[in-house]
Formats: C-alpha cells, sequence, structure tokens
C-alpha cells in the first residue's frame, strides 16, 4: 500500500467548490487515501497585504503538505491566490520543504476528455512545471488507485526534479480568454 500523503487542494473557490467538497469526500473521505489540507472560505482576511497572505498560505496552509493538487476549472488560471499557493508549494523554505505538485481538469473544462488540453487555459505557473517535467496535468477520475498513484508520483518528483518557479506572480487576478 502506498502511503498516505498530506494533500493540499487548491481551487477556484466561487467556480469549483462543488468538485473540491467530491474530491475531498471521495478521496480523504470513503477512499481514505490521502489527508486533505486546503483553505476554506473565510479563512484568510482577504484584505491583508499580499506578503502577508502569501506567508500565511505557505506557513499556516501548506507548510506540512507534502503533494499541492490544483483543480482546474474554467477559471482557476485567472486567479491569484491559485498562482500564489502553486509557487508558495514548490518553493523550499527554512520552515517546510517543498511539495510534489499535479493538476486535474474538472469535467467543467474544455480540454477535459481531449487527448490534449490547451495550456492557455491552465494556471500558468502548473503549465511551467507540466512543461519541464515536475506536474502532470490528468483528467478528472473517480478511481482511488489512479488518484493515488498521481499523487505518489508528485510526491516523488518533489525530490527528483526542481521545479519552475520563474513565471512572474499576479498581482491581481486575471482577466480575459486565455494568459498566453
Amino acid at each position: 500500500m502506498t502511503q498516505l500523503h498530506k494533500v493540499f487542494v487548491s481551487y477556484h473557490h466561487a467556480n469549483d467548490q462543488y468538485y473540491r467538497n467530491a474530491f475531498e469526500a471521495l478521496f480523504s473521505g470513503y477512499y481514505n487515501i490521502l489527508i486533505s489540507k486546503s483553505i476554506q472560505i473565510g479563512d484568510i482576511d482577504p484584505y491583508l497585504k499580499t506578503d502577508t497572505i502569501r506567508q500565511k498560505i505557505r506557513d499556516e496552509y501548506l507548510s506540512d503538505s507534502t503533494v499541492t493538487v490544483v483543480l482546474i476549472g474554467t477559471e482557476t488560471w485567472k486567479r491569484k491566490h491559485v498562482d500564489w499557493e502553486i509557487s508558495s508549494s514548490i518553493r523550499q523554505t527554512k520552515l517546510s520543504s517543498r511539495s510534489g505538485l499535479l493538476g486535474i481538469l474538472l469535467p467543467s473544462h474544455p480540454s477535459y476528455g481531449k487527448e490534449t488540453y490547451d495550456g492557455s487555459i491552465v494556471p500558468p505557473r502548473l503549465y511551467d512545471n507540466q512543461v519541464c517535467g515536475y506536474a502532470k496535468i490528468y483528467n478528472w477520475s473517480n478511481d482511488p488507485n489512479i488518484v493515488q498513484n498521481w499523487i505518489h508520483q508528485a510526491y516523488l518528483n518533489r525530490s527528483r526534479l526542481t521545479p519552475d518557479n520563474s513565471y512572474p506572480h499576479f498581482v491581481n487576478n486575471k482577466s480575459g480568454e486565455r494568459w498566453k
């Protein structure tokens, strides 16, 4: 049996709460293949300074997680907090080691179920890490064996590969149809 990993779930709170709830109910609850870590709505004051929010995300929510799963819906790529969570999770700090990283295309995403995905409508930092081999992007699955394998592979990659954290940090949420 593969070890149980502490998984931070990053997602677009307004659009994809249903899928975050389903992910946690299935894989943290029913199948018990992971320990879920994620920020709930209202956990962090949105009026704090940007640097304070980033530090709180890293030190209070990501510090003991080992893998970050990004649930990718139609507008996830636009969200500054998703960008910050990805950036914080792949950064090695004095207080915590970096996390493995993977993305899951939700059934609501235009690329879901296709042979290839449109990289311009996934979070740019996640895309860069998929390109360099640090992260993988998959289609949503309800199969606990498949999801557990994805998480474990991301966990192993965190010490074997170097992430790409060079994309400029979002200052605000993005708009438009695509980022590139």
